[in-house]
């Protein structure tokens, strides 16, 4: 019965010293890392699907991927000899077993990443690992305005990059949370999917709005006549976090 199934597994990974998720042959990536020792635990060629590819210096606290059984070992001995033999800088949080019509990224109904930022002028070498140092004085309240104005179901062309091969612009984001602890910012972006950098040209934006550099009204204006005029900005990778992907 389990050689019909699918194997999820839930994995967090500091994403400074990797070339992004994918599997590349000349440059250091997560998913041919984790290829390569479930490989070798299963004594068969693994390759695994992940639930979306983030890119050079991005970190994850829940990404997924799946692979197809069987497994010769239970799951929970299968995390921890994963993590035995796995980086320190890739870590297995959970394995389970799902149905045979299970796929990490088209079962996927929706994404939360963070975008964290420390609104401080000196430099921190220990929280500016992984949080974009940005020095400028913003406006907390009209930060507030412009993620609310960002919100709901609208074509965000202008938030995609070049290179994307997203052919339909629209996407639905369900909440931007906006969460500060003294220096520290968090942008909390909930929503149905995301375009190719999308959340990293948001937060740029956000950044931009929020210390009076593009005025508020150019959101309806952005969102209704799609432009890059005013999100030609994208907001360094390793400030990004991808948080959860949601399933039904």
């Amino acid at each position: 019965m389990e050689s019909n199934l699918i194997v999820k597994m839930v994995i967090a990974y500091d994403g400074t010293d990797f070339f992004g998720w994918q599997r590349q042959p000349k440059h250091r990536n997560i998913q041919g890392i984790i290829e390569k020792v479930l490989s070798k635990l299963l004594d068969r060629p693994i390759q695994i699907d992940g639930a979306g590819r983030t890119d050079t210096g991005v970190h994850a606290a829940g990404q997924v991927a799946t692979f197809s059984g069987p497994v010769n070992m239970p799951l929970n001995q299968l995390k921890k000899v994963m993590n035995n033999f796995l980086p320190n800088d890739i870590a297995i949080i959970s394995v389970e077993y799902e149905d045979e019509m299970f796929h990490a990224r088209y079962s996927a109904i929706g994404k939360t990443y963070k975008y964290s930022i420390l609104n401080h002028e000196e430099k921190d070498v220990f929280r500016g690992r992984y949080h974009y140092e940005y020095p400028y004085t913003l406006d907390l309240e009209l930060m507030k305005s412009v993620c609310k104005k960002l919100e709901g179901y609208h074509n965000f062309e202008s938030f995609k990059a070049s290179g994307s091969s997203a052919q339909n612009p629209m996407r639905t984001i369900h909440k931007i949370e906006v969460l500060i602890n003294g220096s520290e910012i968090d942008l909390i972006f909930t929503g149905d999917g995301f375009l190719y950098k999308m959340v990293r040209i948001l937060a740029a934006f956000i950044l931009n709005v929020s210390s009076v550099s593009i005025p508020l009204e150019k959101v309806d204006e952005i969102l209704e006549k799609p432009s890059r005029k005013y999100t030609n900005k994208v907001a360094p990778a390793h400030g990004l976090t991808l948080m959860e992907v949601y399933y039904k």
